[in-house]
């Protein structure tokens, strides 16, 4: 196992984070609901003031918005400001956990407070990861609307000879499935919605050169939103109350995958998960419904 790249001193330095908090403010305008519509292939009616926002759509607003001055070599933000600096260069969403309390509307006034809940250090058979939970509240005028946690995960490039990861069966038992071809389009249009400049989901040379990944990765929190879409499409009347994910191995935008979901017994929950064009485990979640 690789010696640690990071001291003492900076591990310390990172967990000073923990507690940091910010508060942004945001509207629930009806052209992006709209528009991730339409990335989704979905027929839905056009929103209006008053129409709900589908789980997982609050990931269209309170979006960054760093001036261009400010972005690093990896289309982020550079490090620091509300997150911590971590000195890896690698960055990626690897999971979450959600629970909503009550609707939120288009034509809402809404407030997000976020605070860093946690930074965790681990040594891999790859090296440093640096695990970074960040806890949200939003709100809007009726009070608490969701809760949410999200996890960052940092880590080293890519080197020669690094050990890969075992892969992870897919459940083969699924009466949910949809496949989706994750084209650069889709990558392009759903990377404009949430103003995310990673160059992982948009340019192939930076992702296969600098990062070393095989080819562009679909976004995670756009599997994540595909999992609960393909729940919405088999339970349409269903009010989804909770949901959990976790990336478990990249997708790239070489080959289709597929989103499948297993509903409970008792109809009160489903077991979603997506899969690569092998059948390896790629993301896997679980949604509870009211």
């Amino acid at each position: 196992m690789p010696d640690s790249a990071l001291s003492p001193e900076q591990l310390a330095e990172l967990r000073a984070w923990e507690g940091r908090s910010e508060t942004l403010r945001d509207e629930i305008t009806a052209a992006p609901v709209r528009n991730l519509s339409a990335t989704l292939d979905r027929d839905d009616p056009l929103p209006q003031a008053g129409t709900e926002l589908p789980p997982l759509w609050h990931w269209l607003y309170f979006l960054p918005g760093h001036r261009h001055g400010e972005i690093g070599p990896d289309g982020h933000a550079r490090r620091g400001g509300f997150l911590p600096p971590v000195p890896l260069p690698r960055r990626m969403w690897a999971g979450g956990r959600l629970s909503w309390h009550a609707p939120l509307r288009v034509g809402d006034s809404i407030e997000r407070i976020s605070r860093i809940g946690s930074v965790a250090h681990k040594s891999g058979r790859s090296g440093d990861l640096v695990f970074v939970t960040v806890r949200h509240e939003v709100r809007n005028a009726q009070g608490l609307a969701l809760s949410e946690e999200h996890d960052i995960v940092y880590r080293a490039l890519a080197q020669a000879g690094d050990p890969a990861p075992p892969p992870q069966a897919a459940p083969a038992d699924a009466p949910w499935s949809r496949e989706i071809v994750p084209d650069p389009v889709l990558l392009f249009r759903y990377s404009a919605l949430t103003f995310n400049g990673h160059r992982i989901h948009y340019d192939r040379s930076y992702v296969t050169e600098v990062e070393g990944y095989p080819g562009l990765i679909v976004h995670g929190p756009l599997i994540a939103t595909l999992l609960v879409d393909l729940a919405r499409r088999q339970r349409p009347d269903a009010t989804l109350r909770s949901f959990a994910f976790r990336a478990v191995r990249p997708t790239f935008d070489l080959h289709a995958f597929r989103v499948n979901g297993k509903p409970s017994e008792d109809g009160r929950g489903a077991q979603l998960w997506a899969q690569d064009h092998e059948g390896w485990l790629t993301m896997q979640a679980e949604a509870q419904f009211a």
